[in-house]
């Protein structure tokens, strides 16, 4: 019997019978009596808050339990907060009488969890690889810096680590070796891979895995921030300061030389002129900054102004289209040129864009996996889809102008899939675009009226299921994945929890 089972079995006699003497307490717990004393007076010692007695009870203990466990996994081993701020935090919910609270108790508990959750994640990919439950495999690749070199390798739709390797170099032999190992234990494809444009990672992707190699969208789009996003600013900045100082000397002339029109005429004008300049500034950065949001918002399947699918023809002509803008703009205000950080922007645009038709692809395998009549899968390209993509694409989004564009979207599907005769004939139950999400590669099926046809039976039957992966998402239909645009933001060494049945578990941050 453990030291908590004691305690507790002795706090319920003692509420079934009052104060009782140490020796019934005893006999009546099955303890000794040295420890019943002792754990009655640890009570006493702990009992010095309005709430003390609810962690005595196994209830409490449970509770209590699962609050140090998720306080540890979630902001020591994935935010890397440290022990003394948890600790202190534990101090301020009236906890140190009722545990270990102190950094280095802390530090025991969290190397213990730990290891309890690679060795459970471990398990649970052996398991997944034993019964051929390994999917294809959406990668990201990266390398990061921290006391040594670390090659970084993940799946995207459910921000599983699946390499983390201290190295010496990142060449293409090193990568190669460490990534075919890895993927000859787990048996598993790769679909394609998202990386910088290091050579190393496009040769792995298009050479070592034969793969598509595509380009993340974070720096793409970080360098054209850093091409023109400062001298814009700068402008912005100085023509404020211009206008700031023709005030104060229009304020002083008006001060010192009140009976003066001629001064004060010409400090009015510098002040006009300022102010004119500030509005052009603010113009070009307004205009820069909506060719930026427009451009994120065009790497998409499905076009953001009316739903229609989008090929990578019309993605790679859009996305180019809001570049060439951008050029133009800053050629017009005179802005240092950025020939070479542009050169190589547009040069990942096909590899950018080429992910789309290959997502389409995917759509339509799983179609006609499934079976869907043409009728039926062109209502799922052109109604359902579009729905559940914006409906998670809204919940992922942070910025409020694009995320107020994408519900606009998603609220203009919504009325055509609920007006479209085929989706009159399904039940009227919810069972598509509620932005719910269901269990990772399991499909529920759902009760279907007898008057369906069997494509739309098929159709029906296949559960829609949306999981994410930062930022990428993966919308799995029937039995099989489709992938959107990935946007891999950085690989970091942070930690992740639960995501999923099939690879449950990973020590890093999504």
């Amino acid at each position: 019997m453990g030291f908590w089972e004691k305690s507790v079995r002795i706090f319920n006699y003692l509420c079934e019978a009052g104060t009782q003497s140490v020796r019934h307490i005893a006999q009546h717990t099955g303890v000794s009596k040295s420890s019943a004393h002792r754990l009655k007076q640890a009570m006493v010692h702990r009992d010095i808050h309005p709430e003390s007695w609810l962690w005595e009870t196994a209830e409490g203990r449970r509770w209590l339990t699962r609050l140090v466990v998720a306080t540890l996994y979630t902001f020591g081993l994935k935010r890397g907060v440290g022990l003394d701020t948890i600790s202190e935090f534990f101090s301020h919910l009236h906890l140190a009488m009722q545990m270990g609270s102190s950094p280095g108790a802390l530090r025991g508990v969290m190397q213990a969890l730990e290891r309890a959750v690679e060795e459970t994640g471990h398990a649970w990919e052996q398991a997944a690889i034993a019964a051929g439950e390994a999917p294809e495999i959406i990668g990201a690749v990266d390398e990061t810096f921290l006391e040594r070199l670390l090659l970084v390798f993940l799946d995207l739709p459910t921000g599983y680590l699946l390499l983390e390797e201290a190295v010496e170099d990142r060449s293409y032999a090193t990568w190669k070796a460490l990534v075919d190992k890895r993927l000859e234990a787990l048996r598993a494809p790769v679909r394609y891979l998202v990386s910088d444009r290091a050579k190393a990672l496009i040769k792995l992707a298009e050479q070592g895995l034969e793969c598509l190699s595509i380009p993340d969208v974070f720096h793409l789009m970080h360098d054209i921030v850093k091409s023109y996003a400062l001298a814009i600013g700068r402008q912005v900045r100085q023509a404020r300061q211009e206008w700031q100082k023709a005030q104060d000397g229009l304020q002083r002339h008006q001060e010192r030389e009140p009976q003066s029109p001629v001064a004060s005429r010409e400090a009015t004008r510098q002040v006009e002129t300022a102010q004119a300049e500030v509005r052009r500034w603010e113009r070009v950065q307004s205009e820069y900054r909506q060719r930026l949001e427009t451009l994120s918002l065009t790497l998409h399947p499905f076009c953001i102004d009316d739903s229609t699918p989008q090929t990578s023809a019309q993605v790679e002509s859009r996305v180019r289209t809001q570049i060439e803008a951008i050029e133009a703009l800053a050629h017009t205000q005179q802005l240092p040129p950025r020939q070479a950080a542009m050169k190589k922007v547009k040069k990942q645009v096909p590899d950018l864009a080429a992910l789309v038709d290959f997502w389409w692809a995917g759509v339509r395998q799983d179609l006609d996996h499934a079976g869907v009549s043409p009728l039926w899968q062109t209502w799922a390209q052109e109604a359902l889809l579009p729905q559940v993509y914006w409906g998670y694409q809204v919940t992922r989004t942070r910025c409020t102008r694009r995320k107020a564009k994408i519900q606009q979207a998603l609220e203009s599907v919504r009325a055509a899939w609920a007006t479209h005769r085929l989706t009159q004939c399904l039940p009227p139950q919810r069972p598509w675009g509620s932005g719910t999400r269901g269990p990772l590669g399991r499909c529920r099926p759902f009760s279907v009226p007898p008057q369906l046809s069997k494509a739309a039976m098929a159709l029906w039957r296949s559960c829609t299921t949306i999981s994410g992966a930062c930022p990428s998402i993966a919308i799995r239909y029937g039995q099989s994945c489709i992938t959107s645009i990935v946007g891999l933001q950085m690989v970091r060494r942070q930690r992740h929890g639960f995501s999923g049945r099939r690879f449950q578990i990973s020590l890093r941050r999504c």
